[in-house]
Order: structure tokens, then C-alpha cells, then sequence
């Protein structure tokens, strides 16, 4: 089944419309989508090394305006639907340290966690909620979003097909290896 998974994911790497997939999935992401767009980066770059650069971009693009929409549910949703809860629960407090602690700290949250591979909608939705100044937010988003997948592209750029052999070879552990680096980025993010 993960190798079926695996060449329809390649498949549609080749696909004419991919890079707009590889946008949609980038952009829902930042904002609420549960999976993140770097399968489909490594895939569309292994399929085609010489367009990794152009997919890189495409994916940071739509990932930082994914991020603003992350960032604008945190700003004008939260309060109408996580405050009463917050209230209800007298955590009123707990909140605004959050809130004091993200003002003060917020900038090295975008930039560290935008590389990890902890859940980004998670901080793009947080900057909105703590009012982190909206610019500030986007310049660091482009900062961490684009280093993380051109750090990607460079990787399928430059190692290429012993990539695609690697993965290959080796399905299960990679996709092993990807869950638990997600579910240790939610674990980090508890403790944090």
C-alpha cells in the first residue's frame, strides 16, 4: 500500500499541473491542512531536478500566504471562539502570559519552529492570536519557510537519484522517520 502511495505521489510530481498542487497543498498547510507539502516538493524535484528551484519557490510563496491566512484566523477568529473557552476554564491569565511571552519571544518561535517540523499553521495561527506584529511575521515566515524548502530542493537537487534510490530501498523507514519527526515536533511543541 505505501508503495502504491509512493508512485501515485510520483505520478502526480510529473503531473502538468503539479506545481499547482505542490501551491495548494504549501498554502492550506500554513493555515489548516494536517499534511505538510514536502513529500510532494521531494517528489516534483526528483522527478524534475531542473525545475527543484522554481518548485522551492512556488512552495515558500504559497506557504507564507498561507501563513497570512494561518495568521488572520489566529487575529479575528480566536478571540469569538477559543476566549470563551480560555474564560471558561479561568485561564485568563495563562493566556496573557502566553500573549506577553509571544510579543517578547515571537520572532525566534517563527524562525526556529518554521524549520521543525512542528505543524507551522500551529505558529501562524498563534502569531494572529498574540497580535505579533503582522510584517515582522511575514519577513521571518519567508526567512524559515524558504530555507526550509530550498534546503529541500537543494538536497534533490544536488543528491538526486541516489535520493531516489535511498527512498526507494528504504520506503518504510522514511515514512517512519517522517512520522515520528511530526509527532516529536507536536511533543516538543508540549513542552515548550
Amino acid at each position: 500500500m505505501l508503495k502504491r502511495l509512493y508512485d501515485r505521489v510520483i505520478a502526480l510530481a510529473g503531473h502538468r499541473h503539479a506545481a499547482w498542487f505542490l501551491a495548494a497543498v504549501a498554502f492550506a498547510e500554513a493555515s489548516f491542512f494536517p499534511i505538510p507539502p514536502d513529500p510532494l516538493l521531494v517528489a516534483m524535484g526528483l522527478a524534475r531536478p531542473r525545475r527543484v528551484w522554481l518548485y522551492a519557490l512556488i512552495c515558500t510563496l504559497a506557504s507564507v500566504a498561507g501563513g497570512a491566512l494561518g495568521y488572520l484566523i489566529g487575529y479575528a477568529v480566536f478571540d469569538q471562539l477559543a476566549r470563551p473557552i480560555i474564560h471558561l476554564y479561568h485561564m485568563d491569565h495563562a493566556y496573557q502570559t502566553f500573549q506577553d511571552k509571544f510579543a517578547r519571544y515571537g520572532l525566534y518561535v517563527i524562525l526556529i519552529k518554521g524549520l521543525t517540523p512542528i505543524p507551522y499553521k500551529i505558529v501562524t495561527i498563534a502569531a494572529g492570536a498574540a497580535k505579533f506584529h503582522f510584517w515582522e511575521f511575514m519577513a521571518a515566515s519567508l526567512v524559515t519557510r524558504g530555507g526550509r524548502f530550498f534546503l529541500v530542493g537543494a538536497i534533490m537537487r544536488f543528491v538526486g537519484e541516489p535520493a531516489r534510490e535511498f527512498i526507494e530501498k528504504r520506503l518504510m523507514l522514511v515514512t517512519s522517520l517522517v512520522a515520528i519527526g511530526v509527532i516529536g515536533g507536536f511533543v516538543i511543541l508540549l513542552y515548550i
